[in-house]
């Protein structure tokens, strides 16, 4: 049997899906920590996955906060499954039980420990809280979980059990866990590690060391010296010195790249069943996805899977298992396929073909816009409802693109000039031709009384006149052009300037960030942090090195280089 644990950072991390994540870790039981899922927002895809049963914790008091789920395989099926660890969530038969001694909790404190969705039991798969330094109250709250977590572990052990805990634990152990031991104040004596020293089993060698310590004589303090713990850290069972072995990395360093971390991740096992059964345990860093890496642990022993899922596992979820009502059985039921059917019936292709036509050339469609329809002896107007008349208009209902065409003014445009006065010798013109008719001495009587000139004289002015309105006509459009082009490239000398204008003052009135300055070991350009922890330099901005946090032995990492940005450049 194989067993992986593995803080996912957010069930989403499962981008290429989850059963395809699930397979590639090849493992019978997948334990997942800081899911953030709340029930409300548990989906079937995250709940439901081929070939596995899954049972998760949710956090009660906020959404997208902590959470824990195990996915086991259906040839894993565990026989009792349960969330929490004080039982107070447990209401059906399929539960664990061994609880151990709650006396020294109070009954609000068991609630609160279980209201943050940090563990379930089929394995004890564990999200153990963080500590932060600025909430004094966060430190006494992860105590009291070690506390609870220890006691029912040992409650299951006693009762004739083996137990397996795994999971984030959230704290490194030894030094050797952690990329820089000396950087931490007080390692040994951090409350975390003391508590991982009683919880688990420190081996003979360890054993030998503290014998050859000198001894306090004092009492109360010897037991604790000597206590020994119940469980095994199996990656240490099988690799007792190995170095530079971390689970977490910090992703806004980039400390990844350098592997300067801590290992928090881990499998415990009672000292039996480590002996006895586990074979191999290892970290695989190379799994990437998540700002922890996955930690797996293999045993010897068979495999006997329970023939039905327990009453915690999600595919007996209300909405998963069918049973709950939806909104959409409280409406009418519609039939998909004869609404299809319908529709195909009632608009043949030959109207969907002429609706076309009339939405892509209204003026040629078969009715004209400007009449109004009428109604088919199929049609039923409801009774007691009084139809509105339109009244039919004279224009056609123009189309889209005419709402977009330039509209021109009241007076005529330029162009229109030498047209009108060409109209009058147009009609010179036409008096002239008409000197064929039989009524031509009449007319030139007429033209000649009017200009004043013999008729021999207005026909040679008319000639000039149409040469002139011709040549006035091709004048008037050059300087029509030319005016346009002077026009145009005036227009676009002022926009030049105007969008020159526009981004000098732009660019003096909101100030860019500052050119980087350049780190003095590794001369490469700084990048820009913002102070977001609460005190006297929240929300400054700092430079620092470029490059990922590491050890300071460690020549790719970044130096100690620090500078504030001076608000007045």
């Amino acid at each position: 049997m194989k067993v992986v644990t593995w803080n996912i950072n957010g069930i989403r991390t499962f981008t290429g899906g989850i059963k395809k994540t699930l397979d590639s870790l090849d493992a019978d039981i997948i334990c997942v920590q800081e899911t953030k899922v709340t029930r409300d927002w548990l989906d079937e895809r995250s709940a439901i996955v081929d070939g596995y049963n899954s049972y998760f914790g949710y956090s009660r008091g906020r959404s997208g906060y902590s959470g824990v789920a195990t996915y086991c395989k259906d040839s894993a099926t565990p026989f009792a499954a349960e969330e929490g660890l004080t039982g107070l969530l447990t209401n059906h038969e399929g539960s664990v039980g061994c609880y151990g001694d709650h006396t020294e909790f109070p009954s609000k404190e068991l609630q609160l420990l279980d209201s943050e969705g940090r563990a379930t039991l089929t394995v004890i798969n564990v999200y153990c809280p963080r500590a932060d330094p600025e909430k004094p109250e966060r430190k006494h709250f992860k105590l009291q979980f070690y506390k609870l977590l220890q006691c029912r572990a040992e409650a299951i052990l006693n009762d004739g059990s083996h137990v397996i805990v795994l999971g984030d634990v959230n704290t490194s152990h030894q030094a050797i866990d952690h990329c820089d031991p000396s950087d931490t104040d007080d390692f040994g004596e951090n409350p975390g590690r003391k508590w991982l020293n009683g919880f688990l089993y420190r081996g003979k060698q360890e054993e030998n060391r503290i014998e050859e310590e000198p001894a306090e004589e004092s009492e109360g303090t010897s037991t604790d010296h000597i206590h020994v713990g119940k469980f095994v850290d199996t990656f240490r069972y099988f690799h007792p010195t190995r170095t530079s072995a971390f689970t977490c990395w910090s992703t806004l360093t980039g400390a990844r790249q350098t592997n300067y971390g801590t290992r928090i991740d881990y499998i415990f096992a009672d000292c039996q069943l480590a002996k006895e059964h586990f074979v191999a345990a290892d970290i695989m860093p190379e799994v990437e996805g998540s700002d922890h890496c996955p930690v797996w642990g293999q045993l010897s022993c068979p495999l006997l899977p329970s023939s039905k899922p327990p009453p915690l596992c999600t595919c007996y979820l209300p909405e998963f298992a069918g049973k709950q009502q939806k909104l959409s059985r409280f409406l009418v039921k519609v039939d998909q396929k004869s609404v299809q059917s319908e529709q195909r019936d009632i608009l043949p292709g030959s109207q969907e073909e002429e609706e076309r036509r009339e939405n892509l050339n209204p003026f040629r469609a078969g009715h004209t816009s400007g009449k109004k329809r009428v109604l088919t002896s199929d049609s039923v107007i409801p009774k007691g409802k009084k139809t509105k008349t339109v009244k039919a208009s004279s224009k056609p209902q123009g189309s889209l693109l005419s709402f977009f065409k330039p509209k021109h003014a009241n007076g005529a445009p330029p162009s229109e000039a030498p047209v009108r006065q060409c109209e009058s010798t147009h009609d010179l013109d036409e008096i002239t031709s008409s000197q064929n008719s039989p009524k031509a001495p009449a007319v030139k009587e007429n033209v000649s009384s009017v200009t004043g000139r013999k008729p021999e004289d207005s026909e040679r002015v008319l000639d000039g006149s149409s040469q002139v309105c011709s040549s006035s006509a091709t004048t008037v459009a050059d300087k029509e052009m030319r005016t346009k082009q002077a026009t145009q490239q005036t227009n676009v000398g002022h926009s030049n300037a105007k969008k020159g204008e526009s981004s000098v003052f732009w660019k003096s009135l909101l100030h860019g960030p500052p050119p980087p300055p350049s780190c003095k070991v590794h001369g490469e350009p700084c990048v820009l942090r913002t102070v977001k922890k609460e005190g006297p330099n929240m929300g400054k901005q700092f430079f620092v090195c470029a490059r990922p946090q590491g050890h300071a032995s460690n020549p790719e990492a970044r130096c100690n280089f620090f500078a504030w940005v001076d608000k007045g450049k």
